[in-house]
């Protein structure tokens, strides 16, 4: 085959991660509704299947201890692990632990034999049950047949067909690898934005410790780094790792037999399955590190606890070659409760630790929180439970997506709960009348707006979090973000409150609006407004029946990561402070594009609407390339293409640019990358050209007018 436009051209913005917002990938079509299917199932005969395979050791890939639950957990946990705060991408939602690049991590050594042997209960159910929800279920199902009370289940975890390409995984080219350029500075415990993960291939850190060296102080600052990058605090984090080590084993009792390459490196006839390896010459090798936690590895109990804070460990190469802890004294290795053998139970293995749980006993918060869990086992258990039902739903976004009969009936704040509405909505007549106010109240064109951009634009498919529905921008932190223009935002959420008091309380029915449904219909009326000063009669769609979120069921701290740095929509460039793997302004755009599940099409027209209604961050001209702003016109692309003008960087930074009247040598306009690029890359400047052109400025107004409501109601569950 010959090689791809990005192999020629490696700086090449890669508008390509848009290109999946605009296809058809699920084999099943856009019609197919997956949380109902998933509700028609009988989970009790599901979970009855799942623990039947686990029960079942097979010769082809033996059970430890004849219980694969072990695997199924470590095969859970490592898909929805992977999730990160600062995109909200990654996570068990997809399922792309069977897709590249995490089907091949080196972290993820043989849990293709446990997808490979849950593909029975794979194919009986079919479409009901997607392989993201089988991974997590038959990792409850293995915590509930060992011992163990969950805290849940909630279905609804739709298949992805294709590796998310538009996740940052790093800059190594090797697997298994840590480049200084991961970390702010080079310095570990400062990952550079969106990271969480510390070690390419890797879910989370080094289980060595850092670089490979069993180093705890390093590797608790990784730790607390990191699981604070996926939504867990402290207590959270011990939970966590004491509670999925106390079950099953660490694999490596050989350092010379030679693995086979990772499933998408393997041979045709492996059929997917990687890393082969003599099994009865070598036992089972995964992470070069051998031996179980404790003497109970498929029960629930706090083995890995005691055995932690009871032995002192010392640091030494284990038989797999890696560096891993065991009892500090012959007389402790002695005394401490063997293990039964994985594959001969008449044999006996001692207890070993990683460098990761030694940590959390010399780390000083961390150990309270094991001495706290061995002292009462019952909060030991109810925070696993807590910590784990969080773990594995954090990417699934509010309550309601969630299907089956195990969703508890608590909702937690971190599912960014929004009240349901005690009152009727608005209907026409209702809107009609508060379309006159809005039009009628003291607020620009651009104010209008850029106010329902700020509030739905926070939106990420990701993690279904953000978005205009609870009108979470008139709380902390949105309020008082930058990009949002703080005075400006509340002069504006201030006139909004004056209408929707005018209007709740000239009711006598049980007739009401929120502010959220406000913030939006002024967005709306802004652009209908635009469009009509251009000579286009619009009505941009409007559902009611968004609800206004309280400052109890927002977690501030959470919503930080959603924090703009830039905003190309807003042509707002930031302070240039990135702490990031991003090189430019208009890459930020597209992975922004991308959270909002834009295609190239709506990514342009949006840019270009926005510019010509002058809807830019602090008013500025930048990019507004029109003598008639506020109109919703094809002027910015006619402009933006026309070679009468030349641009100029104003300085070295090439962010922000002047344009020439190449005849006169007079400044014209002003311009950032995020505006250049619809005429420098050949992608964007095909559809620029489109919208440019004398009969374009119809279809602007139409495609921006549906990829406008496409981005008010992205967080409209309600809707679907």
């Amino acid at each position: 085959m010959t090689w791809s436009n990005q192999e020629w051209w490696p700086e090449m913005l890669r508008l390509d991660i848009l290109d999946d917002n605009a296809a058809e990938l699920d084999p099943y079509g856009d019609d197919f509704d997956y949380a109902e299917a998933f509700d028609s199932l009988d989970l009790d005969e599901v979970k009855s299947d799942i623990q039947e395979v686990m029960m079942d050791s097979q010769e082809w890939w033996p059970a430890d201890y004849g219980n694969y639950g072990p695997l199924f957990i470590r095969m859970a946990w490592h898909s929805a692990g992977t999730y990160r705060t600062l995109d909200g991408r990654a996570g068990a939602a997809g399922a792309r632990q069977r897709l590249p690049p995490e089907s091949s991590w080196p972290d993820n050594v043989n849990l293709d034999k446990a997808r490979r042997l849950l593909q029975p209960v794979k194919q009986k159910y079919g479409r009901k049950l997607s392989w993201g929800d089988l991974i997590i279920l038959a990792g409850n199902v293995a915590l509930e047949t060992m011992g163990f009370e969950t805290y849940g289940f909630g279905g609804g975890r739709e298949d992805a067909y294709k590796s998310n390409e538009a996740i940052e995984w790093g800059p190594e080219t090797e697997w298994e690898t840590t480049s200084p350029d991961r970390f702010e500075d080079g310095e570990v415990g400062n990952l550079k934005d969106p990271l969480a993960n510390t070690v390419m291939g890797l879910i989370y850190v080094n289980p060595e410790g850092p670089y490979g060296e069993p180093d705890v102080e390093g590797s608790a600052a990784n730790i607390r780094e990191e699981f604070d990058r996926m939504a867990m605090d402290d207590e959270e984090t011990v939970a966590l790792i004491a509670g999925g080590h106390t079950f099953g084993k660490v694999h490596g009792a050989d350092d010379e037999t030679e693995v086979g390459p990772e499933p998408d490196a393997a041979p045709i006839e492996d059929q997917g399955l990687g890393w082969d390896h003599d099994f009865e010459k070598a036992g089972m090798i995964t992470s070069g590190i051998e031996g179980p936690w404790n003497a109970t590895p498929t029960v629930w109990d706090t083995g890995y606890v005691d055995n932690l804070l009871e032995y002192e460990w010392e640091p030494h190469k284990g038989p797999g070659g890696a560096w891993q802890w065991r009892p500090a004294t012959e007389e402790e290795r002695e005394d401490i409760e063997k293990a039964p053998a994985a594959q001969d139970f008449d044999e006996s293995e001692e207890p070993m630790m990683l460098t990761t749980d030694v940590a959390l006993k010399r780390d000083d918060d961390y150990r309270a929180i094991l001495e706290d869990f061995q002292e009462n086992p019952d909060h030991f258990q109810q925070a696993f439970a807590r910590a784990w039902y969080k773990l594995i739903h954090r990417d699934m976004g509010p309550k309601q997506r969630l299907a089956g009969p195990e969703v508890p009936e608590e909702e937690f704040v971190w599912q960014d709960p929004i009240p349901e509405a005690d009152y009727e909505t608005v209907g026409a007549e209702e809107v009609a009348e508060l379309e006159a106010a809005i039009r009628d109240a003291d607020l620009s064109r651009t104010d209008l707006v850029k106010t329902a951009w700020a509030s739905a634009s926070t939106y990420r498919d990701s993690d279904k979090r953000g978005g205009a529905n609870g009108a979470r921008v008139r709380l902390e932190p949105q309020k008082n973000w930058e990009a949002n223009e703080p005075e400006t935002l509340a002069d504006v959420l201030d006139t909004y409150e004056e209408i929707q008091a005018d209007f709740n309380e000239s009711r006598d029915d049980d007739v009401r609006v929120s502010l959220a449904d406000l913030i939006v219909l002024g967005g709306n009326v802004g652009v209908e407004d635009a469009a009509a000063d251009a000579g286009y009669d619009v009505d941009v769609p409007f559902e009611p029946g968004r609800t206004d979120a309280s400052a109890e069921q927002t977690d501030a701290d959470s919503f930080e990561p959603l924090k703009p740095k830039a905003d190309g929509f807003r042509n707002y460039i930031g302070d240039g402070d990135w702490n990031d793997l991003y090189d430019s302004l208009e890459e930020r755009m597209v992975d922004k594009a991308d959270l909002l599940t834009l295609s190239v099409a709506e990514l342009t027209v949006l840019v270009g609407g926005m510019r010509a209604i002058g809807a830019t961050y602090d008013d500025t001209d930048r990019g507004v390339l029109t003598d008639d702003p506020g109109a919703l016109t094809n002027d910015f692309f006619a402009n933006l293409l026309d070679m009468d003008y030349e641009w100029e960087a104003v300085d070295d930074d090439e962010e922000v640019f002047e344009g020439y009247d190449r005849a006169s040598g007079e400044k014209v306009w002003e311009a950032t990358r995020f505006d250049l690029v619809f005429g420098a890359n050949a992608r964007l400047r095909a559809h620029a050209d489109v919208y440019a052109a004398e009969d374009g400025e119809e279809k602007l107004v139409e495609d921006f007018v549906e990829a406008w409501h496409k981005v008010m109601t992205l967080d409209r569950f309600d809707l679907e």
